[in-house]
């Protein structure tokens, strides 16, 4: 079946506490028929296809039988007062946990008294086994063993020796009460501050989401009166093609276009720049932005899921599911990790029962601590936590990166490819010289104006622009040949070109020109245009050569042109007067020699954006060119580019730096609590400690320098 028929769904989870969880989710859907299942124990969200919206009753039974509750996913996260249920299970048990390890270092006598301390126990083992136990159960139910498995193992190990040893009256040495308690409240703490610290790291969509409009003023006109009324509705309700009052002080709650007014607009949402933009009548509003000053009237073009704010959020939202290639490799290896570990755990106790003169006590604790120091929670948050926070970050400063893959292929770029009209340059050109040969030059403006109206390339674009009033030429058919100019068919039979040089080369041997207008293969006029350099684009060239990358110069505009801007620039090589399938082919043969990143914005680069390793586009680009790339520069500004550099590569290094510590941290720990040298408490307590240090050192991203 065609994925054309496949409607995306998407639920808030809640209980997913780690990666295994997320995977037995995501086994279980894709078991039962989903197609493109995600789930992210990082924002509680569950992703698929389904193609009938009638099985989705079975999507939500079958993720509840895995023991976690189902939610209908809707826009902000709701923001609950007071104590969250993990906070709420650590108080409880902290409150009994703590006279169970004063017992340790104050010497009161009801404090050793063994049934006190299992009547301390029982209702932190109650919440234990509700919390973990049942946790654990499913997910071995679900064939994906979660990290619950080793804390419920290692708690209701403690707890049922003691409780052997009291119901015998064994004695002390088999109290080991408060290591089961303790299990049990410093994993729940660490829960507790993981689920606080992963929460900001997800803030990027919340704060993006808060930035819709929740109501407008939806302008309705009296047919009988024909007066005009004002009424407050919710934005969602809005209808294209309807119209909307902005006042002062309001955020524009559609995408449209100012009909009426004029007034000054904060864009920093969709530019990052804090400079407020002025608007007119004939401009073009979007739904989000501030009106600083000024009343407008507004004709709304796109509302709720259209609007350019929800794509971004939608793109960010799906970046933030992708996966790069490090974090297949952490799934893989935290699928087998638990298994691996209680295997261990076995083997430990019986080495030093059986091989040793330890008794089955010590025996056991040390299995317990393997249980506990192993847990791969650590593993599970080092790579999607420093991802999340990476692509939010990149998101507010205008970078839109699409998926952690994109991470992984920027760190490996050796060649950046720009296009050079609307990419190092503004676009923005200037009449410069035009020449009419047999033909007014009042006939050739209206023709070059008729033709170019038809395309939306720059040089286009600019010639409308200049042109605009000269008369307009109608014509019977008009074809835009991507590359090589406009063509069109008066009703007399006249047959049109206005392209670059290629579409005169036969009729001409001087190519120093932009435009060449032909009339029934005769030459009867040229146009020069100039454009100026971006700002930034020289910096942006020497800082990618500063870092050890190639710097190439593609475009379809003529030789000496591109020549010029290269030579200015300082760039590497230089391709000119290319062709679409011609700059697929020079992108093909630049990445024999290495990956390779294409910078485009039209369509004519939307090819080579497809084909290169990574392609890159300008947020003023064509819908086909930023659906092409993997990275969008929303403001259009080159200078962001060196910025997805430092973000990619140094959420990358984040990424790294988290996963030595959580290889580190259990390579290091399991062979001290195996030999003995960890009590079960304190494994409990550095294993909290390194869930915690991870998802710290991702959040450092939101500040960190980016180089």
């Amino acid at each position: 079946m065609s994925d054309h028929f496949f409607k995306p769904v998407a639920y808030r989870v809640e209980g997913m506490s780690c990666t295994n969880c997320a995977l037995g989710i995501q086994r279980i859907l894709e078991k039962e028929g989903f197609h493109r299942v995600s789930a992210d124990f990082t924002s509680g969200e569950v992703r698929f296809e389904v193609a009938d919206e009638n099985r989705l009753p079975l999507a939500v039974k079958r993720i509840e039988s895995l023991g976690y509750k189902v939610r209908d996913f809707i826009g902000v996260k709701e923001e609950k007062k007071g104590f969250s249920p993990i906070e709420k299970k650590f108080w409880f048990t902290a409150i009994f946990t703590v006279p169970l390890i004063l017992s340790m270092f104050i010497p009161i006598e009801i404090l050793h008294n063994d049934l006190f301390q299992l009547a301390l126990t029982i209702p932190v083992f109650v919440v234990g086994s509700l919390h973990f136990g049942r946790s654990a159960w499913f997910s071995l139910r679900s064939g994906v063993t979660n990290m619950d498995v080793l804390i419920f193992l290692g708690s209701t190990a403690a707890f049922v020796y003691s409780l052997i040893g009291t119901i015998y009256g064994l004695g002390h040495d088999y109290m080991f009460y408060e290591t089961s308690a303790s299990i049990i409240s410093i994993v729940l703490l660490g829960n507790m501050l993981e689920h606080r610290s992963v929460k900001k790291t997800t803030s990027a969509i919340d704060d993006l989401l808060r930035l819709q409009k929740n109501t407008a003023l939806r302008l309705i006109t009296e047919m009988n009166e024909g007066q005009e009324s004002v009424e407050e509705v919710d934005a969602s309700l809005v209808e294209a093609g309807e119209r909307v009052l902005v006042n002062t002080g309001d955020k524009v709650p559609v995408d449209g276009e100012i009909y009426w007014g004029a007034g000054s607009v904060d864009e920093g949402l969709i530019s990052g720049e804090s400079i407020p933009v002025e608007k007119q009548k004939g401009d073009r509003v979007v739904g989000g932005t501030l009106l600083v000053s000024g009343t407008l009237r507004v004709k709304a073009t796109a509302t709720g899921k259209d609007t350019v704010l929800s794509q971004i959020i939608e793109l960010v939202r799906n970046a933030q599911k992708d996966k790069p290639k490090l974090q297949n490799l952490a799934d893989k290896i935290s699928s087998v990790f638990v298994p691996t570990v209680v295997v261990l755990s076995v083997l430990t106790i019986s080495f030093w029962f059986f091989g040793t003169d330890l008794p089955f006590r010590d025996a056991l604790m040390r299995g317990i601590a393997v249980l506990v120091i192993a847990c791969p929670c650590a593993l599970g948050l080092a790579i999607p936590t420093a991802v999340v926070v990476g692509l939010g970050r990149s998101a507010k400063s205008g970078i839109l990166i699409k998926g952690g893959t994109a991470i992984d292929k920027f760190s490996a770029i050796q060649t950046v490819v720009f296009d050079k009209t609307g990419t190092l340059t503004t676009g923005n050109f200037r009449i410069n010289k035009l020449e009419c040969f047999g033909k007014s030059e009042e006939s050739v403006r209206s023709l070059l104006y008729s033709l170019e109206k038809h395309s939306n390339h720059p040089i286009a674009k600019a010639i409308t622009r200049f042109f605009k009033g000269a008369g307009t030429v109608r014509f019977e058919s008009v074809d835009e040949k991507k590359g090589l100019g406009v063509e069109a068919t008066d009703k007399d039979g006249n047959r049109f070109i206005a392209g670059s040089y290629s579409v005169a080369s036969h009729l001409t041997t001087d190519d120093s020109h932009n435009i060449y207008l032909i009339m029934n293969d005769r030459l009867i006029a040229w146009l020069d245009l100039e454009d100026e350099i971006k700002p930034g684009a020289a910096d942006l060239i020497a800082f990618l050569k500063g870092k050890g990358l190639k710097t190439v110069l593609l475009s379809g505009d003529r030789h000496s042109r591109c020549e010029s801007i290269a030579e200015e620039l300082g760039m590497d090589e230089v391709y000119s007067e290319k062709l679409p399938d011609q700059k697929l082919k020079v992108i093909e043969a630049l990445s024999e020699q290495g990956k390779v990143a294409m910078v485009g914005d039209g369509i004519n680069d939307a090819p080579a954006l497809a084909k290169a390793y990574i392609g890159i586009s300008m947020s003023d680009a064509t819908q086909v060119a930023v659906k092409s790339a993997e990275i969008v520069l929303l403001k259009g500004d080159l200078s962001l580019l060196a910025k997805a550099f430092g973000a990619t590569r140094t959420t990358l290094r984040t990424v790294k730096e988290n996963l030595f510590w959580a290889f580190f941290y259990n390579v290091a720990a399991i062979p001290l609590a195996m030999v003995g040298l960890l009590t079960p408490i304190i494994a409990a307590f550095a294993m909290a400690v390194s869930d915690v240090i991870v998802v710290l050192n991702s959040l450092r991203l939101k500040t960190r320098r980016l180089r």
